[in-house]
């Protein structure tokens, strides 16, 4: 068993251009409360050439952008947009949109979403409350009945679902897994394991165990940084090799989420760490988690040979 040295699709990530003025957090005078703190680094042009002089050394062979929270009311036009980027630059392969699935006309967007190829899946952040304990008093949009049935749109339309919620909401994510078994739910960041305390890792492993009995769901380990410290294989070995074990590797996929990981990590402390976490595994577990599983899950039929 080696260090994986093959391809890689980075599975979550972003593309922007802030000087266009259709991201309002990105605008100059914007400052929003954020989860890496200070984030004026990032509010610049972020595009292929960018992601690849990141990834350097890295065999990157394909990406998947996600939404950038663009101008809610033209959600179709960071569709268009990117696909342009597609076109100049070859990536990303595939895109994850935006609509406000609580909206009673969200069906025309998700309709007029689903026109373009490169889109794959939808995400709408359905909120959180802020600690574990608030939780069972404020629950998510994932127990809302107008929420609902705009998710339950997607199904018409082939599109999965990525769901970015705290840890301590994922057994209303649970719920609408298992009642939606037909409908793919891609969970990002592994759950936001964002309180380090031995308390706060156990409970979002206890909540990642049972997620994952849905069978219908799948998790993207990208985004587990942490704010005012630097990303190392120490902090998040066991926040790795905890998802892993849980839903087993043909369900987990390593993405970058950059260039907001950044704040934490340059893509050589990040992947180089998912390469160092994974040295025991097997070259398929490798495979699958670095570059097979996104092909599957994001459907990329002309990066499966």
């Amino acid at each position: 068993m080696t260090a994986y040295t093959g391809k890689i699709v980075d599975a979550h990530h972003h593309f922007w251009q802030p000087a266009l003025g259709k991201q309002p957090w990105l605008l100059p005078d914007a400052h929003i409360p954020f989860r890496y703190g200070d984030y004026e680094s990032i509010k610049r042009e972020y595009l292929p050439p960018d992601l690849l002089a990141d990834a350097a050394g890295f065999d990157v062979v394909g990406t998947v952008t996600m939404e950038t929270e663009w101008n809610a009311d033209d959600p179709v036009g960071e569709i268009e947009h990117i696909e342009g980027v597609a076109r100049e630059y070859g990536l990303p392969n595939a895109a994850v949109a935006h609509a406000v699935l609580a909206d009673p006309g969200v069906e025309s967007v998700i309709a007029a979403i689903a026109e373009h190829g490169i889109v794959r899946g939808v995400r709408n952040k359905p909120g959180q409350a802020a600690s574990a304990a608030a939780a069972s008093t404020h629950p998510s949009l994932l127990s809302d009945p107008q929420w609902i049935a705009g998710f339950e749109t997607l199904a018409t339309y082939d599109l999965d679902f990525e769901l970015q919620v705290a840890w301590w909401h994922l057994d209303e994510a649970l719920a609408l897994a298992e009642s939606h078994p037909g409908q793919t739910i891609i969970l990002n960041h592994a759950g936001l394991p964002s309180d380090r305390s031995r308390e706060g890792l156990d409970g979002w492993a206890a909540a990642m165990r049972r997620f994952a009995r849905a069978p219908n769901v799948a998790v993207k380990i990208s985004g587990i940084g942490q704010p005012d410290r630097p990303w190392t294989v120490a902090d998040n070995r066991e926040i790795v090799e905890t998802v892993a074990d849980t839903f087993s590797v043909d369900r987990i996929m390593f993405a970058s989420n950059f260039p907001v990981d950044g704040l934490t990590g340059s893509y050589a402390d990040i992947y180089g760490g998912f390469v160092e976490i994974t040295r025991d595994w097997s070259d398929d577990e490798q495979t699958a988690a670095f570059f097979g599983n996104a092909v599957k899950y994001y459907r990329l039929t002309g990066l499966a040979t």
